[in-house]
């Protein structure tokens, strides 16, 4: 059976957009109560039986068998040994790409994350001491794909940061297991499937600690520790429905980065990029899954008719093609604009993860774009670079989250203090309007700590 990929064509002149673009924009993805139900039992249990639950379901879900958690810690030399072992072109991107990843983060730190402060008229000063978390934990998916790219993203800033200790959680099931798609069954003795690129790339990236293991179970270990793995303050990284819904559980009890859903790119063009550029850009997130959207917008209806056949074209060669066709035939769209200004108000609308600006002068038209993940300017300025190795970070808001939340960055590794230290001067001024201010709020301990101060002892 040939496959075919035909997303939604809408036209913001017709009468029915407003209607159309809503329930093309409604999320598609809903919480399953089962695996609430499961991942709370899974949360409970680790909090309460430590290694030896998170051994268990380790077994269970990805027929890993260890005789303990220790057993299933990677070391540095496993790291290296990773390292040396991959080909010399991977090794070199690798590197490249993680020299990239850390220049751009050091510069967010330098603009950012600095603590400062100052003295006003009476000698009182005020500050900010910004310092980094002491340990943290990043989950990367392990199993039916490997993410060394998300390693990457997720471990360097948080070492540039400053953080001591980071623990990478990553699942390596044995072949057969759920994990892997097969049925499951008995638990087998073995390493499982590790991925020597993710073990390199943390090799590459400084992280301190690692353990095999994955799912809710991990996520479980992280946020509560256990007799082998200390709680961590934050856990950050992707993973299925199982992770998601554990890391929205333990909010609170540990910080997390975001809920992540499914990925996006929205392509705003004037027409002048070759169509088979923008075509293999659409696909570049719709072959992540099912769920991925891909939106067009153009002013010009023949550009999006050229569109339509490169990935008429185009989608026959790709060895994900069935995932790309049920993305954009479910959740795709190709939407005709009366102009490129009205393109960007819609683009505003939508707030995606990845917005590729493909036109012959973006700078023109970014300042009219508010919210997005992440922007790229330029038709040569592929979505998929920013995933790998232009430095700035992939980890981005979906879901509209990108009107309120920023990227992953080296600011979400760190904490900031208020510093307040106030003259025997200020104190006579604050005091007075303290005072005041809490006896109004009928709190006279406040007030009476702020009168005592008044007079010098």
């Amino acid at each position: 059976m040939t496959l075919a990929a035909a997303p939604a064509r809408l036209s913001t002149a017709a009468s029915s957009f407003e209607a159309d673009f809503v329930a093309l924009l409604r999320g598609s993805a809903t919480t399953d109560a089962a695996i609430e139900q499961r991942v709370r039992a899974i949360l409970a249990d680790v909090q309460q039986r430590g290694d030896t639950a998170v051994l268990e379901y380790t077994a269970l879900f990805d027929g890993l068998r260890a005789p303990s958690l220790a057993a299933l810690e990677l070391t540095q030399a496993d790291f290296a040994a990773a390292f040396d072992a991959i080909p010399a072109a991977q090794r070199e991107a690798l590197q490249a790409a993680a020299a990239r990843v850390r220049s751009y983060h050091a510069a967010q730190k330098r603009a950012c994350g600095e603590s400062w402060s100052y003295r006003d008229a009476d000698g009182t000063l005020l500050g900010q001491k910004v310092t980094p978390l002491d340990c943290v934990g990043i989950y990367v998916p392990g199993g039916k794909a490997a993410y060394p790219s998300s390693l990457l993203m997720n471990a360097i800033p948080a070492h540039v940061a400053g953080v001591q200790e980071i623990i990478l959680v990553v699942p390596t099931p044995v072949r057969g297991s759920l994990a892997t798609g097969g049925a499951g069954g008995q638990a087998a003795p073995g390493p499982g499937e590790r991925n020597a690129l993710v073990l390199a790339a943390a090799h590459v990236a400084g992280v301190t600690r690692a353990y095999t293991i994955g799912g809710a179970q991990a996520v479980a270990a992280l946020a509560y520790g256990t007799q082998t793995l200390p709680r961590v303050d934050k856990i950050t990284g992707p993973g299925n429905a199982y992770v998601a819904c554990a890391k929205r559980h333990v909010f609170g009890t540990v910080g997390i980065d975001m809920i992540a859903g499914p990925s996006e790119i929205l392509v705003l063009a004037d027409g002048s990029t070759p169509p088979d550029w923008v075509a293999m850009d659409l696909f570049s997130q719709a072959e992540h899954d099912e769920l991925a959207q891909s939106i067009l917008l153009c002013p010009d209806a023949a550009y999006l008719d050229a569109v339509q056949h490169a990935i008429d074209r185009l989608l026959p060669t790709m060895p994900r093609a069935a995932i790309i066709a049920k993305s954009l035939n479910d959740r795709g769209a190709l939407i005709l604009t009366r102009d490129m200004p009205e393109a960007c108000t819609i683009s505003n609308r939508i707030a995606p993860e990845h917005l590729e600006l493909s036109c012959q002068d973006p700078q023109r038209w970014e300042p009219l774009l508010r919210h997005a993940g992440a922007i790229f300017l330029g038709a040569y300025t592929s979505e998929s670079l920013g995933d790998y190795c232009a430095g700035a970070n992939h980890v981005l808001p979906t879901g509209g989250t990108a009107r309120f939340s920023s990227p992953l960055g080296v600011y979400d590794f760190q904490k900031r203090s208020s510093l307040v230290e106030v003259s025997a001067a200020g104190a006579q001024t604050l005091g007075a309007i303290a005072a005041e201010l809490a006896q109004g709020e009928g709190l006279q301990a406040h007030a009476q700590a702020a009168q005592m101060r008044l007079q010098p002892r």
